[in-house]
């Protein structure tokens, strides 16, 4: 029996990136990286700071990750640091998966217009904002063209109760992702938001009454249930693959068809 081999237009052999956001082996984000590593992809992963290391080191090991880099975009230089050391071990960067989100507990669960300016500054700054920067960064090291993905969530198109100001957010993250294809389409370098159903993650434990939207997806759902974070990881990394090279600037819902029932 013939052994399976990839199809070019799915595979990543050849192809580095960088990938933030892995908070546990229940992250999103490490979906993404197995998946990009089944197809051949070499990865840089980041870590937050040293208490979420020792959950995430492990698996970066495991997932044979060329490096292993502490970024918090809170701080100056971070993310600029965290670039520069994957042009000395890649050259040139292929794709990029920007999977960090942050928002104050008060400002998640309660009215909009009650949160604070700093609450909301540091919501848009760490989850939008600073995709926008990876952007500028790594444009230098995308000379040939790549991808750029970021996470959102339905919450930036509908009203989703203990979602507040993150779903402002997230509406305007998506934004970010339509203007920045335009900018950097000339180069070659695609843009997307890759939008998942509702899945149990460290995030997502901050919203309230989670397992009653859980439920309520899957009721509502044309499929009849959830996604996981493996379907999540294999769609993203199509998106870093050839096989989508002619697509940019969406919003790519991965729901099991929920965002399409009122």
């Amino acid at each position: 029996m013939n052994s399976y081999v990839t199809p070019p237009f799915l595979s990543l052999a050849g192809k580095k990136g960088l990938i933030t956001g892995i908070a546990n082996d229940k992250s999103i984000a490490y979906a993404v990286a197995k998946a990009i590593v089944e197809l051949g992809g070499e990865i840089i992963i980041t870590y937050q700071n040293e208490k979420t290391a020792q959950y995430t080191r492990p698996l970066a090991a495991a997932l044979g990750a060329t490096d292993f880099l502490k970024l918090d975009v809170t701080e100056p230089e971070s993310l600029e640091t965290v670039v520069a050391k994957c042009r000395d071990a890649f050259g040139e960067i292929d794709f990029a998966i920007h999977s960090m989100a942050f928002c104050k507990a008060d400002d998640l669960q309660g009215r909009v217009i009650d949160s604070s300016e700093d609450g909301f500054n540091l919501a848009m700054n760490i989850s939008c904002h600073s995709f926008l920067r990876m952007g500028k960064a790594l444009e230098p090291l995308m000379a040939h063209g790549g991808a750029l993905i970021t996470m959102s969530y339905l919450g930036a198109e509908r009203v989703v109760h203990d979602y507040g100001v993150m779903g402002i957010v997230k509406a305007a993250l998506e934004s970010s992702v339509r203007y920045m294809a335009y900018d950097l389409g000339p180069k070659g370098i695609r843009v997307f938001a890759v939008s998942p159903g509702p899945i149990m993650t460290r995030a997502a434990s901050g919203i309230s009454n989670f397992s009653h939207l859980l439920e309520a997806d899957a009721h509502k759902a044309p499929l009849g249930r959830t996604v996981t974070i493996d379907e999540v990881g294999a769609l993203t990394a199509f998106l870093c693959a050839k096989g989508s090279s002619g697509m940019t600037g969406q919003t790519i819902y991965v729901d099991a068809g929920a965002h399409i029932i009122a």
